[in-house]
């Protein structure tokens, strides 16, 4: 198990990286995390949703994501409440009380989930939450120590150095674990360091001898450009606002709220494409391209659109004929009307939407979660304009709970291999939205698009999947040369 002096210190890509190492060895690996929290989900082959990092594991592992890795998702909606995800269908929203006074409930999920896990595979690569050390929530949680005795998990406790202070942050989190506790936390990894690991042994010493002999595994440098999917909050942040001398500029509003924004992760990775992420008007500047990704509470997110004048802004540009794209929530947004009649979201609303776009939304309880594949609907069947005008295939995933329906010779964007329609296109085909998260993984769409934003960068032969396989590969070989391995094998039991 890796657990954390806190959030954001690397735990998940640890794991990530973990996984590929053991599944190159010849190991049927599972990764798992009891309970995630986080806005960045997936869709399982059965329908059910998960953490987006456990799945980015299993992919790491050669595997298809299974609900049994993350049993319990929390997705915050604000005010101190979050919809609790259980086995990958929604089950309640609950304040933090209530949710505490459900743990119980929610534990035995997780011990199944574990169980099932183990049954199945050689190793289960176990990722704990935040810190172990929230003195004030342990006998609440159910995502750290307690599933390390539970389920006899050693612990490899991770720090981040780049932050600073790892010393004191490693042996203060051991401090306040209880002596069961401490036992199980076998030694340290040390993540993200720039420099001469020489000039850093002194301290690992001092840290072993402060520690009664704990060793320190490994030191993992920093790693640019990984092409592996983040999803806390921490890393958004350190990428808000950002470069736009890059290339071709692109623009997403972060929404109070937004969820899935790793959706423009292979814009990012494109040489030549400055992406940003853009929480203030006076920071948006001119861009080829504005987009607004998904929320998980979309109504409010267009309400703070509105208040915070970013709806001007995105008119303008579109009137400017500039490109506006709206994924799930964000197409939502760009429609012109949002009802929540049987108040799904909150009380019972209806909002007028931002209006670039010929469709009405109407919320349901039942939340859609699929995985899906169709192809942009050509020029033969709706006249389209620029990269639209040829058909391109693409896969992704859907999640959302509103219905979405265009009037009768409005453009869909795509059609489904179900036969379904999706999404919708302006008529001068700037604008367009969809509910198909994952689009822009879909390498010809994806360069089309950039190309009718005046791109000039150089076309990967690579899907974007190859990428971020290839990107397992050097993160795998990159942590197996830090680690002392032979210890790790030793720990683990292997």
């Amino acid at each position: 198990m890796i657990q954390g002096t806190s959030s954001s210190v690397g735990k998940s890509v640890l794991v990530a990286a973990l996984c590929r190492i053991f599944a190159r060895r010849g190991l049927k690996v599972a990764p798992f995390k009891a309970q995630n929290m986080a806005l960045n989900s997936f869709v399982t082959s059965a329908g059910e949703e998960m953490g987006r990092a456990q799945a980015v594991q299993a992919a790491a592992a050669g595997r298809a994501p299974e609900v049994e890795m993350n049993p319990v998702l929390l997705k915050p909606e604000g005010n101190s409440r979050s919809q609790v995800v259980l086995m990958g269908k929604p089950w309640k929203t609950l304040s933090a009380g209530e949710y505490y006074a459900c743990r119980e409930v929610l534990w035995g999920s997780v011990v199944a989930s574990y169980e099932k896990l183990a049954s199945e595979n050689d190793l289960v690569l176990v990722e704990g939450a935040g810190s172990p050390a929230e003195i004030n929530l342990k006998k609440h949680e159910i995502v750290n120590m307690r599933v390390a005795r539970t389920f006899g998990c050693p612990v490899l406790l991770a720090g981040d150095i780049d932050r600073g202070g790892v010393f004191a942050s490693l042996v203060g989190t051991l401090a306040l674990l209880d002596e069961e506790e401490r036992a199980l936390v076998k030694g340290f990894l040390i993540n993200k360091f720039r420099g001469d690991v020489k000039l850093l042994e002194p301290g690992l010493d001092m840290l072993s001898g402060l520690t009664e002999g704990r060793p320190v595994l490994g030191v993992v440098p920093w790693l640019k450009n990984l092409a592996v999917a983040q999803e806390d909050s921490v890393w958004l942040e350190e990428r808000t606002a950002g470069d736009s001398s890059g290339g071709v500029d692109i623009a997403v509003i972060k929404l109070p709220r937004i969820s899935n924004y790793d959706d423009f992760d292979p814009l990012a990775l494109e040489e030549r494409v400055s992406l940003r992420f853009v929480e203030r008007p006076e920071d948006l500047g001119h861009p080829a391209a504005v987009i607004l990704p998904g929320s998980k509470t979309t109504l409010k997110d267009l309400a703070w659109l509105r208040s915070s004048g970013f709806d001007g802004l995105i008119a303008a540009l579109a009137l400017a004929g500039g490109s506006v794209v709206g994924v799930c929530g964000g197409y939502q947004m760009l429609g012109r009307r949002i009802s929540d009649p049987l108040g799904v979201e909150d009380p019972a609303s209806e909002e007028s939407g931002l209006g670039l776009l010929p469709v009405e939304t109407v919320f349901e309880p039942a939340k859609e979660t699929t995985l899906s594949r169709g192809r942009t609907i050509p020029s033969s069947e709706s006249p389209a304009s620029g990269f639209l005008a040829q058909p391109f295939d693409v896969e992704g995933y859907e999640i959302h709970m509103g219905r979405s329906v265009l009037p009768d010779g409005a453009r869909p964007l795509l059609r489904f291999e179900d036969g379904r329609v999706d999404g919708a296109v302006s008529a001068g085909g700037h604008v367009w939205g969809t509910y198909l998260h994952g689009i822009f993984d879909n390498g010809p769409f994806r360069t089309a698009w950039l190309r009718s934003l005046g791109w000039k960068g150089k076309e990967s032969p690579l899907s974007f999947a190859q990428v971020r396989n290839q990107a397992f590969d050097r993160l795998a070989d990159e942590v197996e040369a830090a680690l002392n391995m032979e210890l790790l094998e030793r720990i683990i039991g292997l």
